[in-house]
């Protein structure tokens, strides 16, 4: 069930009827109204996740049920060992699913073992989002940063909650289960603000990064077949496709949660204008960078145990974030490189190079397309279908090999709409004497007449020339 469908629309309909429902004077007398809209959210999420494979369903459920059991048993004497379980079993269901075969063939491949038997296992949807979220959850009532939650209502509604099961973001329980002790539900002023967001994100899905995928996947299939050129703006659109389509779907996800009543923190701060790799992984998918930081990278020690150490820790922790993405060893180049690139901006920082330090406008538009350039050139790894495929496309690029030559008008759209979206917010960072810029979302007054015209001009736009082929989300594979 897409956001991008008409049965998504259809079911959340329904469950923003009856949970308005709740919102009447007679219901809420009689009944403990909070728990009723709790149990709804739970079933509809349920339903939701079960509309891929209804099978999935029992495994998340016994996730959630670890997580339960071992945060509650963290206040008795078997501590060690609740926390022991909470952890591995989470951890052992991600490796069963998604990395057993990739482990076993590496395995098998090294020592050149040809006739060996794979596990025929469907990958669950969604699958490393909401495990990662039951082991954040038992770490911080361990770390006592949360009270253990009693009411399993609670804790499986958080790992399970509809807007973010499937893609994220990746929310810790101590921002969503307090929201769960409020009496928050469905109002004007949320659906306001969470139907803009969400066409926000739907514009970035079925306009800008569906059309672009059609472009870069007929390249990156056949790269020998094109130009240097062509291959060099397909990496590019790359690079734009799927921050428009992770992206959108973040604010697909935060628009869908707000009008619910809840909030989800945002995913994405527009990472392009990085002056840096280390600033550009605090404004891209920051659920995931935050994650790795507190669960990985601090408890290996951070920066607390020497410089060398340092920059292993880093390496590992985005190694670890590489392959999180995906069971395949292109992923662990792609998290190593930029793991490589971290502990080279360090060691500038350490040296204090002075022309790193400086920052005016040229400087600093050197720096971020410096920035972008790197970041474009790692992305190829995490596309290609494996090492020796992305440097074939990398080769390609690089000696400007004739072939044919395809200026995909798409390409050209979509970066003027992020240069214009860009701009704007930077702009708008200036008048309020911002120092580092925060691209928000415009949320606008739907009360004016000139507010709602803009409105369902964009509707309309999005519905208009909106891709109509099956295009699914790039992170529901992970």
């Amino acid at each position: 069930m897409s956001f991008a469908s008409i049965i998504y629309f259809v079911f959340f309909a329904i469950i923003a009827a009856l949970l308005g429902l709740t919102n009447i004077q007679g219901v809420r007398e009689r009944r403990d109204i909070s728990r009723v809209r709790h149990i709804l959210l739970l079933i509809a999420s349920y339903i939701f996740y079960g509309a891929w494979d209804w099978r999935f369903c029992f495994l998340m459920l016994f996730v959630t049920l670890s997580a339960y059991i071992a945060a509650i048993e963290l206040n008795g004497k078997y501590r060690k060992i609740s926390l022991c379980l909470g952890v591995i079993i989470p951890l052992l269901v991600l490796g069963l699913f998604k990395y057993y075969n990739f482990f076993m063939e590496s395995f098998f491949r090294l020592f050149q073992v040809r006739n060996y038997q794979r596990l025929q296992f469907i990958l669950p949807v969604g699958i490393s989002f909401y495990t990662f979220q039951a082991l954040s959850y038992v770490i911080d009532v361990d770390r006592k940063k949360l009270e253990c939650e009693k009411d399993f209502i609670h804790v499986a509604l958080y790992i399970s909650f509809f807007p973010q099961l499937v893609a994220g973001p990746i929310v810790k329980a101590k921002e969503f289960l307090p929201q769960l002790k409020e009496n928050r539900n469905i109002n004007i002023k949320n659906l306001e603000i969470g139907i803009q967001i969400f066409v926000m994100g739907l514009f970035k899905k079925i306009v800008l990064a569906d059309w672009l995928s059609v472009f870069v996947d007929e390249v990156f299939a056949t790269p020998s077949l094109f130009s240097g050129k062509t291959v060099l703006l397909a990496i590019i659109s790359y690079s734009l496709q799927i921050y428009f389509d992770f992206s959108g779907y973040s604010d697909m996800a935060i628009g869908s949660a707000k009008c619910l009543g809840y909030d989800l923190n945002r995913n994405f701060n527009l990472p392009y204008i990085s002056k840096n790799v280390t600033e550009f992984w605090k404004r891209w998918h920051i659920s995931l960078s935050t994650w790795l930081q507190e669960y990985v990278y601090i408890p290996l020690g951070g920066n607390r145990k020497g410089t060398g150490r340092t920059y292993l820790n880093l390496l590992l922790t985005m190694a670890l974030g590489g392959l999180w993405h995906g069971a395949a060893w292109s992923f662990v180049v792609w998290g190593l490189l930029h793991g490589v690139a971290l502990c080279v901006h360090k060691i500038i920082l350490k040296k204090k190079i002075r022309i790193f330090k400086r920052d005016n406008v040229l400087i600093s538009m050197g720096k971020m397309i410096m920035t972008y350039c790197f970041v474009s050139f790692c992305w190829v790894f995490f596309r290609a279908s494996g090492i020796k495929e992305a440097f074939v496309i990398l080769k390609q690029c690089l000696v400007w090999n004739s072939g044919v030559e395809h200026l995909y008008f798409w390409s050209f759209v979509a970066l003027i709409s992020l240069v214009i979206a860009t701009g704007i917010a930077m702009l708008r960072s200036f008048r309020t004497g911002e120092k580092v810029c925060n691209g928000c979302y415009i949320v606008m007054n739907l009360n004016t007449v000139g507010a709602l015209v803009v409105f369902f001009v964009v509707i309309g736009i999005t519905i208009g020339i909106a891709y109509t082929g099956s295009n699914p989300f790039v992170y529901f594979q992970f």
